[in-house]
């Protein structure tokens, strides 16, 4: 709110009337203000109006329809609002100090709120209790997350002070949210439901709804149609009977909608044949038996189609297609006021024109049967077509055409073949039989509006200025309307009366010229009562039929005629009182099969009209009784039923019930069979394939069944399935050098040409037309990344060209271009960016960086030479205006909340690292002394994902014998300590390293035994290491007791240094985006090893599986194989690698037992196996060759289940589902308490003879918080581990100033122990480590010291403080199931280690100052290997790969810094975040 002191509050200047009332003309009062107004209204049935000045956000109120105003003493608004069930209650809201009223305005009872309200939807009232009220306080937005707000309650009308109803809410409302809403079910009077932030997690793709019959003391979440909870929820909206809720799916931009009429059931809404998107469709009015949607069909040219649902709101018919939109959401769609049937709505003609962005060719059309049929607008006594301007450009408040007075319909248009662009080129037109036939009423666009039912229509010159008010007492016929003659000039702002137009007063609002040349706004009173004394009588009335056929008789609508008793268009009379609405009268008709019949519950609908038909959805439910005693077939449904609220009389032949077969009621029994297909292929290599995976949860079974894969050949061939691989077909004729897929929307890929043309799908290319085409600015640059794509519009796009490359890139003219595109990369929608760029990137990321959504770094190389330094520069214009952020950069990458650049020291030898939090402020990233980093030093960020950084610094990075040291950070990054020693990595900056996907902390890494000897130049000799508790202790891996063959192995009693298990790691795996966990496998990881000393070759390896994260593990098979899981781990399959084979094996039982399948009668070289990256499939690939061709081999296992596996959250082990916790292995006591609490998982039974189906939210819950241990703890800063587990100071280093805390506003400090608590860790009591020493008050703070040790002696743990104040939202704990996706920035090349005087780091420490460098607040999801190593896969030139690839969990993203070839071999490690 502004500041009110000071500001001089202007006195009202009523002028007097210039126009004096009498029998023929109506009563004209002014009132001026001297600035805008706003919030205009009435109070329902009355002559009371509100209105507020927006200057000084002063408060008046009018008793007389506006004809007087006086200002509400004291008070100071943001915003009036009305309750729409209650026409004597409003709400004045201010920033916390508001006014009620239950009286219209006569009294108003002052309260107050802890917070200021929300701008959007600040209040929600209860539909039966008016006393009922919702406040929605303003959202809080936090650093790394979306808004979310608090909601409060009120139960008295906020007689008393509101109270909490639910925190973390993103919006709430009561179940009793409209007037026909359960309107007869009591106990729901205080049920509420709200869209919060998940369980553990304030992400957009974890929010869901929340059920409260208590005020939030206990709450449900609701269970869908699908037999579970959903997550992703968007958006809840209440339309007359019905709640709606959509569902956003991850990765893609995909809602599902559900519905109920009782918030208890819920349905899943089917779109027939459509889909809808996020801020895709609008929710229009609606009829008391169905509703309407709109769904965006062109987001570019703003076209939708219309849908209309059955009567429960579960399927949804379209009635047409095209109509017109705009960028704001509103739908050119109006229903008649009060009249059941009649719609209009405005149509694109030209909607299939192949430039998307010609100018709309826009069409009106009304219907008079609820949209089963549309026809043109008619003007009386021609062939005319009218048509007019609606909803997308609006002139007045309220409705656009009508009001509650019956038939009497009016706009502003033009006739001829379409809509005119601009609004002045069109007339007034008015039709008093409810459209269906109109005249013109007055030249010129007006401002128009209804009174007395229809008695009085008012219309205002709205062009520019006018002097006169123009009305008609006659219906608005031709030659009947009359001016006001006005003695000033005005411009109409608004026109409004009573809502329901039955009173004969209007306010007129507008900006009037006055004599000095200045204006003022006024608002101008209009009173037609004194027109004529005489009031209605009968014979003043007629029968209306609100809708007529072709032959003029009166037509059916939901089983009844509607009538009305109207005043006749020449009748010099007006009704007798204000405030009473024309009431219809309902005649039954009979019974139509076509008209009054909808489909049954369970069916579907095929075909319109005549030749429509009702098909079951799946298995029919049988009624009580039938098909006992050997009973072959039963009565049921015909699948028809009269559509609720139909008031038609007699039956039909749709009534009665039909002979069904009895085996229609029974799901088939599985076939039991494993289905293989064959695909063969030209070539001599998969050079890339990709999932486009459509979403996982909230989808329609019956309709979302497709899983689309895309692949491309080294002949230059693409190809795309839409069944996981059984049938595939060519996507194009042209020759693609490469897939891109949408890195942040599976439903989207673009296939490049060699040329500036590139084709793309939307959709996952299903539907008619799938594969487009569009122009580049410029051909693509092979030797970089191409595109680029934003986290949130998913329609931006970057595109990395070359100019003048047509000879190749040695051509001196031939350098590179970075354009935009707002709109798909759609021919001529590209900007240009910069030219001579090495990359672009968007910084803006859902959660994390506050930034502008524009915001772009570019490397762009100086003085325009390709081969030239290069500077980091960004913009927030599209670079019209940019700010050179760093000279000399090596290297950015993106994380999800950080930035990291790497610059050559001013020496040119040295390389530098700054951080940011905000893509504004960077601090340079500084190693405490003997920490030496030479410019050939390289890092790898390997994970962020637990509130810690992993960082692997090489030490040795000579061919052949590259290790390194992995540090890692506090919960701020701005501390490092040493986590492992020796850890292995390859050439390519790959490190041995990898954390286990959907559970937290557990990682495996391979470390290098024998540095001592290999920096003499001696051969690796490896081992395995795992951690259970995020890199604090690591140790050997326990091997199992036997091997496949049941025999112990030959090490077997010689102690865990010469027996252990050890694992082939991330650098020696084909394909480096393989991984050894799944992201919905909850527990299980398999891998390829060996038991013994150390790590062997290959050859010699066996295949291993651990269900229990870990801590036992199993020898499946010997030899090395590939393996998948599939169906979340309930089945798993492997099958040989780098051998002929013709044969898969496959476990349904976690691994316990494994069957053979023969996939081809003659053998295949398998080079992988993959599935949709989620791991939901039954369906999987085989990768291989088949000679000299390529051969895809789908293997579907959907044939071995029948029955989906029920999971219920309230009673998680009643179904099919177990509850499975996680252990600490180096625990003596409470082994379940992993990072301070204990975690239960959902997982399948063994023996449940189920499918997992839809992905499952596998945490269940946190059971509880543990006591401290020792496992909860690490070193701390310049503190390194001892053999015995103890942390000791590093001799000539001194720990962190402990008194840091107190410039904070901290009360106390402790001394330093030499341990900190693990970031993620929330244990409580016990052992606590880091506070067994003395503590002290901060200056200052003494006497707060003495009241706390005083009253309880309860000390508290005080972290270390952040920097500066942008980071102040990090250390904050929040649970995440890791999705498995880590990122990986390598930074620096190959050379010498810190210190050429030790073999590894000898300081195992490194502060960051200045700023977090590394923030693990939010964890990195990597659905993909976005960039990952081109050769390694057979890439094309520079082209860099996305993990949406059927193997794509766990890969992280690699950007490499190589200061002598500067080639990016990865990027951007926040893919889902």
């Amino acid at each position: 709110m502004k500041l009110l002191k000071g500001i001089w509050l202007p006195v009202l200047a009523a002028l007097a009337p210039f126009v004096a009332a009498k029998k023929d003309a109506p009563l004209v009062e002014t009132t001026d203000f001297d600035s805008e107004l706003f919030n205009i209204f009435y109070f329902d049935d009355s002559d009371v109006a509100m209105l507020m000045k927006l200057d000084t956000e002063t408060v008046y109120r009018s008793a007389d329809a506006g004809k007087t105003w006086a200002e509400q003493k004291g008070m100071r608004t943001i915003g009036i609002v009305k309750n729409p069930f209650d026409k004597n209650v409003a709400v004045v809201l201010g920033e916390n100090k508001h006014w009620i009223t239950y009286d219209k305005g006569e009294k108003w009872n002052e309260f107050t709120t802890e917070m200021r309200p929300t701008p959007s939807n600040p209040l929600s009232f209860h539909a039966k209790d008016n006393k009922k009220i919702l406040f929605h306080g303003d959202e809080g937005c936090s650093f790394f997350s979306v808004c979310l707000g608090n909601t409060y309650y009120t139960k008295d009308g906020f007689d008393s002070k509101p109270k909490l109803a639910r925190k973390a809410r993103k919006m709430c409302m009561w179940a009793k949210n409209t007037e026909r809403f359960a309107e007869d079910d009591d106990s729901l009077d205080d049920r509420i439901l709200c869209i919060t932030a998940g369980k553990y997690s304030d992400r957009v793709k974890d929010f869901k709804i929340v059920i409260s019959d208590d005020y939030f003391d206990t709450e449900d979440e609701p269970v869908m149609s699908s037999g579970r909870t959903v997550q992703g929820m968007t958006n809840i909206a209440a339309v007359k009977g019905y709640f709606i809720a959509a569902a956003k799916a991850e990765h893609s931009q995909e809602l599902a909608m559900y519905v109920t009429d009782d918030t208890k059931t819920w349905h899943h809404a089917v779109f027939g044949g459509g889909k809808i998107e996020e801020d895709a469709y609008t929710i229009l009015e609606s009829t008391n038996y169905s509703i309407q949607v709109d769904v965006v069909t062109n987001p570019y040219t703003y076209m939708g189609s219309l849908y209309t649902s059955n009567s429960n709101g579960t399927y949804f018919t379209k009635n047409i297609d095209h109509t017109n939109r705009n960028d704001m959401g509103y739908v050119d769609f109006e229903k008649v006021s009060n009249i059941q049937g009649i719609v209009l709505v405005n149509i694109v003609d030209n909607a299939n024109d192949p430039n998307p962005f010609a100018i709309k060719k826009i069409k009106s059309q009304i219907s008079f049967d609820d949209g089963r049929t549309f026809e043109d607008l008619k003007v009386k006594g021609t062939d005319d077509k009218l048509h007019l301007f609606s909803v997308t450009n609006l002139h007045n408040s309220g409705r656009v055409f009508s009001s509650p007075a019956p038939g009497i319909v009016m706009g502003v248009g033009n006739t001829g073949k379409y809509l005119s662009t601009k609004y002045t080129d069109g007339d007034l037109w008015v039709s008093d039989d409810a459209g269906l036939t109109w005249e013109r009423a007055l030249d010129e666009a007006h401002k128009y509006e209804f009174g007395g039912q229809g008695a009085v229509l008012v219309a205002v010159y709205d062009e520019g200025d006018t002097d006169k008010i123009m009305y008609s007492l006659k219906h608005g016929r031709k030659d009947s309307w009359k001016e006001i003659k006005l003695d000033y000039k005005i411009r109409p702002l608004e026109l409004t009366t009573v809502s329901d137009s039955t009173s004969l007063k209007f306010i007129l609002y507008a900006s009037r010229v006055v004599k000095d040349g200045g204006r003022k706004h006024a608002i101008i009173h209009l009173d037609f009562a004194e027109l004529h004394e005489r009031k209605c009588k009968d014979d003043d009335f007629e029968d209306w039929f609100a809708r007529k056929d072709d032959n003029g008789d009166p037509m059916c609508v939901m089983g009844h005629k509607q009538t009305f008793r109207r005043r006749k268009w020449d009748a010099e009379c007006f009704l007798e009182e204000d405030f009473k609405e024309a009431t219809p009268k309902f005649e039954p008709c009979d019974c139509d099969e076509v008209r009054d019949y909808e489909c049954d519950y369970n069916f579907v609908p095929e075909g319109k009209g005549k030749d429509k038909k009702c098909n079951p959805a799946g298995t029919l439910t049988l009624p009580d009784g039938a098909c006992k005693d050997g009973a072959k077939t039963y009565k049921g449904s015909s699948g028809w039923r009269k559509i609720p609220g139909n008031q038609c009389k007699g039956k039909t032949d749709k009534d009665k019930e039909v002979e069904r077969n009895c085996d229609d009621t029974v799901e088939p029994p599985a076939s039991g069979d494993i289905k293989n297909e064959i695909t063969r292929f030209e070539g001599s290599s998969f050079r890339e394939y990709y999932y486009l995976e459509r979403p996982t949860q909230n989808k329609d079974e019956q309709t979302d069944k497709d899983e689309t894969v895309v692949l491309l050949t080294d002949q230059k061939e693409a190809y795309i399935s839409h069944d996981h691989g059984k049938k595939w077909k060519k996507v194009v004729d042209d020759d693609i050098v490469a897939i891109y897929p949408h890195q942040y929307d599976n439903n989207r890929a673009y296939f490049l040409t060699g040329t500036k043309k590139f084709y793309y799908v939307l959709g996952r290319g299903l539907g008619a037309n799938p594969i487009k085409d569009s122009e580049a600015p410029q051909m693509p640059n092979l030797q970089t990344s191409i595109m680029q794509f934003h986290p949130g519009k998913p329609d931006w796009l970057i595109w990395v060209g070359g100019e003048h490359c047509e000879k190749g890139k040695d051509d001196p003219k031939c350098h590179t271009v970075a354009s935009v595109s707002q709109k798909n990369g759609y021919t001529d929608t590209w900007e240009t960016l910069l030219p001579y760029v090495r990359k672009c990137a968007f910084v803006w990321r859902e959660a994390g960086r506050q930034v502008d959504e524009k915001e772009v770094f570019c490397e762009q190389h100086t003085h325009e030479e390709m081969g030239a330094p290069v500077e980091l520069i960004s913009s927030e214009n599209w670079f019209k205006e940019k700010d050179v952020k760093f000279k000399s950069v090596v290297e950015f990458a993106t994380m999800s909340e950080f930035i990291i650049v790497a610059t050559k020291g001013d020496d040119g030898n040295s390389l530098k690292l700054d951080a940011s939090l905000d893509a504004k402020t960077f601090a340079e990233a500084k190693f405490p002394p003997k920490f030496n980093v030479s410019h050939q030093t390289a890092y790898t960020v390997l994970d962020s994902s637990t509130h810690s950084v992993f960082l692997h610094v090489t030490v040795n990075s000579r061919l052949d014998q590259e290790y390194g040291s992995i540090i890692k950070s506090n919960s701020n990054g701005t501390s490092y300590v040493m986590s492992l020693n020796a850890v292995n990595r390859n050439k390519h900056g790959y490190v041995d390293f990898e954390k286990m996907q959907g559970i937290e902390g557990v990682a495996v890494a391979n470390v290098v035994a024998n540095p001592d000897k290999v920096d003499q130049g001696e051969k690796k000799k490896k081992q395995t290491r795992i951690t259970h508790n995020d890199g604090a202790d690591w140790q050997l891996i326990a091997p199992p007791k036997v091997d496949s063959d049941n025999k112990k192995y030959d090490c077997d009693g010689k102690g865990e240094d010469k027996c252990s298990l050890h694992l082939h790691g991330y650098t020696e795996r084909p394909d480096p985006r393989e991984s050894y966990s799944s992201p919905t496998a909850v527990g299980l990881m398999m891998g390829v090893g060996n038991v013994g000393e150390q790590l062997t070759t290959i050859g010699e390896a066996s295949t291993f599986i651990t269900t229990d994260a870990g801590l036992t593990w199993k020898e499946v098979k010997k030899g090395n194989y590939a393996w998948e899981f599939g169906d979340q781990g309930s089945v798993i399959v492997i099958v040989r690698r780098n051998e002929d084979t013709n044969h898969l094996y496959y476990s349904l039982d976690n691994g316990d037992s494994w069957k053979e399948h023969k996939f081809a009668d003659s053998k295949h070289r398998i080079d992988a196996i993959t599935t949709v990256p989620s791991d939901t499939s039954l369906n999987f690939l085989l990768w291989g060759r088949d000679g000299k061709k390529l051969v895809a081999i789908n293997v579907d296992f959907s044939g071995l289940f029948s029955k989906k596996c029920e999971l219920h959250e309230n009673d998680p082990t009643g179904g099919d589902y177990d509850l499975w916790v996680p252990q600490h292995p180096m625990k003596q006591d409470d082994q379940e308490c992993l990072f301070g609490h204990v975690a239960q998982y959902h997982r399948k039974k063994r023996g449940a003879k189920c499918y997992n189906g839809d992905r499952i939210d596998h945490l269940h819950s946190i059971a509880r918080n543990c006591s401290c241990a020792r496992q909860d703890f690490e070193c701390d800063y310049n503190y390194e581990r001892m053999p015995g587990g103890e942390c000791k100071r590093i001799e000539g280093l001194e720990p962190l100033d402990p008194m840091a805390v107190c410039e904070k506003g901290a009360v106390e400090y402790w001394q330093p122990t030499g341990y900190r608590k693990i970031p993620i860790s929330t244990c409580q009591g016990g052992r606590e480590m880091e506070h067994t020493s003395q503590s002290f008050p901060c200056p200052g703070k003494e006497d707060e010291y003495e009241r706390k040790h005083g009253v309880s002696g309860f000390v508290i743990f005080l972290a270390v403080v952040l920097p500066f104040a942008a980071a102040g939202g990090i250390g904050y704990y929040v649970w995440r199931n890791w999705d498995g996706k880590f990122g990986r920035i390598r930074l620096g090349e190959s050379g010498g280690g810190f210190d050429t005087d030790s073999p590894w780091v000898q300081w195992p420490v490194a502060a960051i100052s200045g700023l977090v460098a590394v923030v693990a607040a939010i964890p990195m999801l990597v659905g993909a290997a976005w960039h990952a190593v081109a050769n390694r896969f057979g890439g094309y030139g520079g082209r860099t790969y996305t993990s949406r690839s059927s193997f794509a969990r766990g890969r992280g993203d690699y950007a490499v810094v190589d200061p002598d070839e500067g080639e990016l071999l990865g990027e951007d490690s926040d893919e889902d975040v």
